[in-house]
């Protein structure tokens, strides 16, 4: 059953408790070659990626204007976009080779036209650039798309974020997964800032995704370990390429341990409910104890502290029930070294003792998080008072 998190991309999901979903960004590295753009695509799919995503303007329409100033752009880590977008006719071929190969495609529209030719294309879905975020009229344009919409935020404030997602929804979207990211190539781990993907999830409870553009694989294996649902890293070919690609892309060798690292990480992840795992039983059996009679104990002799230990294995009563059991009166003889049950006790003082673990765990945690809500309140107190 799909939840309102739940957004469906092809045949695909991106859902908070489902995998990552991966995307290989092949913008940065096809050079406008449509053959560089396959190789690519055929790369991406045999590392396990989910998705591939490209740019795309028409030709002439992307160009930046001449800042004057040589060099600038580079030096501050940012990527032309007439550099990295492919041609109408191109992406048009390139969808058909991704459907061939069983990968999805997503695209980045530069203005409303180039949207409206990747609709007729049939893309799962869009994504946003982050410097189109304040670009309210193209979101709404893609929004009446009715497709998925990915948000880049890159460089952008809370407020410019939650401006966007009110556009997207008003004007349709029913599915918007923001996507953290820094726009400089390469990325310094400084300016990261991994823990957005936390604070966007919590403040707009939409997926949230990461795409990496730094150096190498750590952070973005860091972002799933965060929560990220959705991860992007560049891609680009070992050998033959047809451009130099950017700083942040990785390989089709690491991408691939990428993805697998990422695999086993969603194993370990688990559902976040504290219990023994099904791989400690014989663990939990074995290393803890139980209370045994440290001396023979005789048939309706009243039990007292003295006469119990504790040892292993820990099949028996757990230590933590050993005051309630002083007092009780053993049922029959019970030698040295005997792990005791409460059959062998009398249930006249036992009253409703069970041995369900979670209801005492849970009173227990209950009585701890009301302790420290009252020491809150009274610290809060003492403080207001002091001020006064």
């Amino acid at each position: 059953m799909l939840k309102e998190l739940d957004v469906i991309v092809g045949e695909k999901g991106i859902s908070i408790a489902g995998p990552v979903f991966f995307i290989a960004e092949i913008s940065f590295s096809h050079g406008g070659s449509l053959s560089e753009a396959h190789r690519l695509a055929d790369a991406a799919a045999e590392c396990g990626a989910d998705a591939v995503r490209v740019r795309t303007s028409r030709a002439g329409r992307a160009k930046l204007p001449d800042t004057g100033r040589s060099g600038s752009d580079s030096e501050a880590g940012l990527l032309p976009f007439d550099q990295t977008a492919l041609g109408w006719e191109d992406l048009k071929r390139l969808k058909g080779h991704a459907d061939a190969r069983q990968i999805l495609l997503i695209a980045t529209p530069d203005d409303e036209e180039s949207a409206d030719f990747l609709h007729e294309v049939d893309i799962v879905a869009f994504q946003v650039a982050s410097c189109n975020l304040t670009h309210l009229p193209l979101l709404r344009h893609v929004a009446s798309k009715g497709r998925p919409v990915l948000l880049s935020t890159g460089m952008s404030y809370m407020g410019e974020v939650a401006e966007a997602v009110l556009t997207l929804k008003s004007a349709g979207a029913k599915s918007v997964v923001l996507m953290h990211s820094v726009v400089t190539h390469p990325a310094a781990p400084e300016s990261l800032n991994l823990r957005a993907v936390a604070t966007l999830y919590r403040h707009f409870e939409l997926p949230v995704g990461y795409a990496d553009h730094s150096q190498g694989t750590l952070f973005a294996l860091s972002a799933a370990i965060l929560g990220a649902t959705v991860i992007e890293k560049p891609l680009a070919l070992d050998s033959g390429s047809a451009r130099e690609p950017c700083p942040a892309a990785i390989g089709p060798s690491e991408m691939r341990s990428l993805i697998k690292s990422i695999r086993m990480v969603e194993l370990s992840l688990g559902d976040g409910r504290k219990r023994p795992s099904t791989t400690e039983a014989s663990a939990r059996s074995n290393t803890r104890r139980s209370i045994i009679a440290a001396v023979d104990i005789r048939a309706h002799e009243s039990i007292a502290r003295w006469m119990l230990a504790c040892d292993r294995p820990g099949t028996g009563l757990e230590p933590r029930r050993m005051e309630q059991l002083v007092g009780m009166r053993s049922r029959r003889d019970i030698a040295k070294g005997t792990l005791l049950s409460w059959d062998d006790l009398s249930v006249s003082s036992r009253l409703s003792l069970h041995l369900d673990e979670e209801p005492a765990e849970a009173l227990l945690v209950g009585r701890i998080n009301r302790s420290a809500v009252s020491r809150g309140q009274a610290a809060r107190r003492d403080s207001g008072a002091g001020s006064g």
